[in-house]
């Protein structure tokens, strides 16, 4: 069961991080270098000490990066 939530969590929570510092820092590569930076600490501490967390992670990074430049759009359209 517990690693059944590491893994739901490392899905949903890098990608939300990367959007709310997005939004918090209005730049995008910002909001990505802070959440690997939680993610790298949390690497340190051994909370993630599987490969296949490191690479949930990566994907969930990736997929708030892409979600952050269309949200970034969309502001863009409607001013």
């Amino acid at each position: 069961m517990e690693t059944v939530i590491r893994h739901l969590s490392a899905f949903i929570f890098p990608g939300l991080l990367v959007l709310l510092f997005t939004r918090v820092t209005y730049n995008r590569v910002i909001g990505l270098i802070l959440t690997v930076a939680l993610i790298a600490t949390s690497v340190y501490k051994g909370y993630t000490n599987t490969f296949l967390l490191i690479v949930v992670d990566a994907f969930s990074l990736t997929a708030g990066f892409w979600m952050a430049a269309k949200m970034k759009q969309r502001i863009i359209k409607k001013s």
